[in-house]
């Protein structure tokens, strides 16, 4: 009896051993795996960088596709950026005017939405609102092609798509965002003095000369130039995952929804870079 109790926890200590032993395993390789698959990621998408680059300085450059790309990024988001930029300088206004008044200092509201929009506001929600429209349209549309195997087509009849399909986009996204961005942070002013005249009466050139004397050169460069790079990534952010789409119409969806998580995490991320550098050149 006595050998019979040692032995039968011995044996469920061993059972139970093995079948954890074997679940730690299972999951190790999964790890594992999945940090292949991130590694295999990455570097498909720096080989990919790398590409577009280097295509972008090559001959052949398509000039009325880049036009067209041009109309497409940034004329047709206009409304869109247009609302957004009305509304931020409005909501920040109505939101930051009663502790103003509180301290009387109602006179810096200008200044403060001014520079409040130009230096984050106004590059990071427009570059987030450009990355949900831009970069899914950019992905859904590369993709739907990839699947459809119209990509496959072009590189059969000596069409380079990535010079093509590719460049055009991401250099449309580079230099029509900045200017989505100009625009929204002036419609925001303009939001912001409809909001200083809820509850109060501003002429519209006072509260403009006052809300631009406080603005200076180190509060519009930095912003202009994570711009540039704002719009550089979420073109390539959408062209790679429209590109690399799997064969199934479900790969559509896929990338357009991957294409935005991705640029708009990484818009967060590079903001949060310019800003560290920024504060250090100051």
């Amino acid at each position: 009896m006595t050998d019979a109790n040692k032995l039968g926890p011995r044996t469920n200590i061993k059972g139970f051993t093995a079948h954890h032993s074997f679940r730690l395993g299972n999951h190790a390789i999964a790890k594992t795996e999945e940090a292949g698959n991130f590694l295999t990621e990455l570097a498909d998408a720096f080989l990919f960088t790398v590409r577009v680059i280097r295509e972008t300085f090559s001959g052949g450059f398509e000039f009325k596709e880049f036009l067209f790309q041009c109309f497409q990024v940034g004329y047709k988001s206009l409304p869109l950026i247009s609302v957004t930029g009305i509304i931020m300088g409005l909501v920040l206004t109505i939101q930051s005017r009663p502790v103003l008044v509180d301290f009387g200092a109602v006179t810096k509201l200008p200044g403060m939405v001014a520079v409040s929009l130009i230096r984050e506001m106004g590059p990071v929600i427009t570059a987030l609102i450009c990355a949900g429209k831009i970069g899914s349209g950019m992905g859904a549309e590369l993709g739907s092609m990839k699947v459809t195997e119209q990509i496959d087509a072009m590189e059969v009849s000596s069409t380079n798509p990535i010079k093509f399909l590719v460049v055009t986009r991401v250099l449309a996204a580079t230099l029509m965002i900045p200017l989505l961005i100009l625009f929204a942070d002036g419609l925001g002013v303009m939001g912001s003095w409809a909001g200083a005249n809820i509850k109060g009466d501003v002429s519209f050139v006072l509260f403009f000369s006052q809300a631009f004397s406080h603005v200076h050169f180190m509060d519009l460069l930095p912003a202009v130039v994570k711009s540039f790079f704002f719009g550089g990534i979420i073109g390539l952010v959408g062209c790679y995952k429209g590109y690399n789409a799997g064969r199934g119409t479900e790969s559509v969806g896929i990338a357009a929804n991957s294409a935005v998580v991705l640029a708009s995490l990484l818009v967060i991320v590079v903001d949060m870079i310019a800003v560290q550098i920024t504060d250090m050149l100051k």
